[in-house]
């Protein structure tokens, strides 16, 4: 019988190998695309993810502040993702959320077991690793903690990380300064569709249902790291997802049909538009493709907060204001639970297609 602690891949990290084992090497495709991320990070050619200065985005005066908005309207059309500077939550508060979550991954293997999950039978809060759920039976290179963090009457306390103890009071002070934060996004981006401020805040459940969801993904160090992904290239199901990492490149972007690497900006949080801003918006506003890579060097830690629909209350369409002859609707409606479905279907049906040629 295979141990949990024998899944983990910091374990498999720590282990001495100098090869990975075959369920973690990527298609031989998608190999040809992947390099060095710290020779990609540094590189100035090409196109850039754009970084957003939200400093103005509230201001008093008028023309700073449509400026502002017409800025960060404009990288969620054409990008979909963005460096968000000058935010409002404080590098402190950061820091401290980063250095907890970081203490959590630092105990042993063994300790951490104590909160894993159980993806089997849907007990999907805690901490994990990504089992083969593709028809390629690929592996992802990291381990992860996962768990709802808004509203506070919906948190499971019982899994919460007991250590480090400033974990709960960091992770709370700051899924309560996000949340504000998104109110601020989803205004912006409502009036950028010429809509009411709080209309898009409401179609994904406003401030009773909208759910924040954490998962801290932890991606060891990898001895062939040319031939694994740390998370496969994907969209964001969410309407919303923030990003805090530990200054570690590894975030890739698939933009105008190339892989572009996202710098790694001092006090920023990265903001994805997910799909469900994405079909509200019937694609004026993108959910772009993406992946993160590994490194032999150094671990790289990320904190990701998913601001999710509910997943039955709620159908998705695009709103009726965004469809018209010329931009006839995207997708079809459905639940947020009925568009994962769709999207794990859709990747089943892709992976065998691929293994059957």
């Amino acid at each position: 019988m295979v141990t949990p602690t024998a899944r983990r891949v910091e374990s498999l990290a720590r282990s001495g190998i100098q090869a990975i084992p075959k369920e973690y090497v990527r298609p031989k495709e998608e190999l040809m695309s992947i390099g060095n991320i710290f020779e990609e990070e540094e590189k100035d050619e090409g196109p850039q993810v754009p970084t957003i200065d939200l400093k103005e985005i509230d201001s008093e005066d008028r023309v700073e502040r449509e400026k502002c908005r017409e800025e960060l309207k404009k990288a969620a059309m054409d990008w979909g993702v963005m460096h968000l500077v000058n935010h409002g939550i404080s590098d402190d508060l950061t820091e401290r959320v980063k250095r907890a979550g970081q203490a959590f991954f630092d105990q042993p293997v063994e300790e951490k077991e104590k909160y894993a999950n159980e993806q089997a039978s849907g007990k999907i809060q805690g901490y994990g690793s990504k089992l083969a759920n593709n028809a390629s039976g690929q592996l992802e290179w990291e381990d992860y903690f996962f768990h709802l963090i808004y509203p506070e009457d919906k948190r499971d306390m019982s899994i919460w990380p007991k250590t480090p103890s400033d974990y709960t009071e960091a992770t709370s002070e700051y899924a309560r300064q996000l949340r504000s934060l998104a109110t601020k996004i989803l205004s912006v981006l409502s009036l950028g569709l010429g809509l009411e401020e709080g209309r898009l805040e409401k179609e994904v459940g406003g401030l009773e249902e909208l759910l924040l969801q954490m998962k801290i993904n932890y991606y060891p160090k990898c001895p062939q790291p040319e031939l694994a992904l740390g998370v496969e290239a994907h969209t964001d199901v969410s309407a919303l997802t923030f990003i805090l990492h530990n200054m570690v490149p590894g975030l890739q972007l698939f933009y105008k049909d190339k892989w572009v690497t996202a710098k790694c900006v001092p006090n920023s949080i990265i903001l994805h538009i997910g799909d469900t801003i994405e079909i509200l918006s019937n694609g004026e506003y993108k959910s772009i493709l993406h992946r993160g890579l590994v490194n032999k060097e150094k671990v790289r830690i990320s904190w990701a907060v998913f601001c999710e629909p509910p997943r039955d209350k709620i159908i998705l369409k695009p709103l009726p204001e965004t469809v018209s002859e010329q931009k006839p609707a995207m997708l079809p409606p459905r639940t947020f639970q009925q568009h994962i479905e769709h999207k794990l279907f859709r990747r089943a049906q892709d992976a065998l297609l691929s293994d059957e040629e």
